[in-house]
């Protein structure tokens, strides 16, 4: 009787605070049902990835040409990750949104994401033992106070019951922003050796089927990068989840 009158009594305030402080889209700030959640013009104007994709790098294609189609980016540069999956394609509607949880301190964006992350990457998800977050040099966490990609994996590791490992992987080279660069081999070179497995780590690593988790992929280069540095350190899989990918050369995540 006592559990019952609580429950009652909990929906009572929740009601009373939705009353106070109604639930706004997380973009447009329109009032919306549901907290962190989008009202039905924001939700349309985002392009959800689904349908035919690479096997590899997950970028969709116009054409379903069976499970096993490979994109030509990753036939002439495989990549060091397995698979790749991304929640949505980078445009114009997704721009605002992704950039102000980059750079804007909108934190706030984060349950909302992870609950995509979750629904788009189940079978990532079900195959990995640990989330890792791509890292940020400490010379850029320390200007940006949080690391994006890590937020995001945090959330998703308490949706999911995974481990959280965000000290499994470093980022040891204190690179130019991926978006300054003109080209894919120029994004490859500046993240050459940018990772490493700190040797304490290793043990942890090993044998692991790790998942990597980025707010945005554009060509792979910094999430291969870093797959390339677990795979080094022993891991057995490494699958890379983002919330936005580039689907054409200009949609450029700066």
């Amino acid at each position: 009787m006592m559990r019952g009158i609580q429950t009652i009594v909990g929906g009572v305030g929740w009601v009373l605070v939705d009353l106070v402080y109604p639930p706004l889209c997380i973009v447009c700030r329109e009032p919306v049902g549901d907290p962190d959640g989008l009202c039905p013009a924001c939700w349309n104007g985002m392009h959800f990835i689904d349908g035919a994709v690479c096997r590899s790098c997950g970028l969709p294609f116009e054409v379903d040409a069976g499970p096993d189609m490979v994109c030509a980016a990753c036939l002439a540069h495989p990549p060091h990750f397995d698979r790749a999956c991304a929640v949505l394609s980078y445009d114009e509607s997704s721009r605002g949104p992704v950039l102000a949880l980059k750079h804007a301190d909108r934190l706030d964006l984060v349950p909302a994401f992870a609950r995509w992350l979750e629904r788009a990457g189940r079978d990532l998800l079900d195959g990995s033992d640990l989330i890792v977050p791509v890292p940020l040099h400490r010379t850029r966490l320390w200007k940006r106070r949080y690391n994006q990609s890590a937020e995001l994996a945090r959330a998703l590791c308490r949706r999911t019951g995974l481990a959280y490992a965000p000290h499994l992987l470093e980022r040891v080279k204190p690179t130019p922003s991926q978006g300054a660069m003109p080209s894919a081999e120029a994004r490859r070179r500046n993240v050459r050796g940018a990772f490493r497995v700190p040797t304490k780590a290793r043990a942890a690593v090993k044998g692991k089927r790790v998942l990597v988790v980025d707010d945005v992929l554009t060509t792979g280069a910094t999430v291969s990068a870093a797959a390339r540095a677990l795979k080094r350190a022993g891991a057995s899989r490494v699958a890379v989840l983002a919330l936005a990918r580039v689907v054409r050369p200009f949609d450029n995540p700066v």
